[in-house]
């Protein structure tokens, strides 16, 4: 009685849906990683061509913030609005997001003053 299993049986028009929805998502996961290969592939390429260094940095900090929208949106799920806890996630996201800006800010100022 303690350890009876939920069965939950589903249809084959629901069990099609679902494996295509997964099979989508998959493909999803796997184009995004392809891409910020390719992205930190380009980064190291650009340190490797020596180019000048006022180049480099805006390119490579760019490149990052891309990586960082990619794997947010990807890898953490945020482009599935379906999720009950959207919001919750959200939230710790935009508040780790300000208090990053917050030391990147503070630690900018103490060596820029220091």
């Amino acid at each position: 009685m303690g350890h009876e299993t939920h069965v939950e049986v589903r249809t084959q028009a629901q069990f099609e849906y679902d494996r295509e929805h997964a099979k989508a998502h998959m493909r999803k996961q796997v184009v995004n990683f392809a891409i910020m290969i390719f992205l930190t592939f380009i980064a190291f390429a650009s340190v490797l061509a020596d180019f000048a260094p006022t180049f480099i940095i805006p390119i490579i900090l760019l490149l990052a913030g891309v990586q960082v929208v990619l794997q947010l949106y990807a890898f953490m799920h945020l482009e599935d609005r379906t999720t009950h806890m959207v919001g919750v996630i959200e939230f710790f996201i935009w508040s780790a997001a300000f208090i990053a800006f917050t030391f990147f800010l503070a630690f900018t100022t103490i060596i820029w003053w220091g």
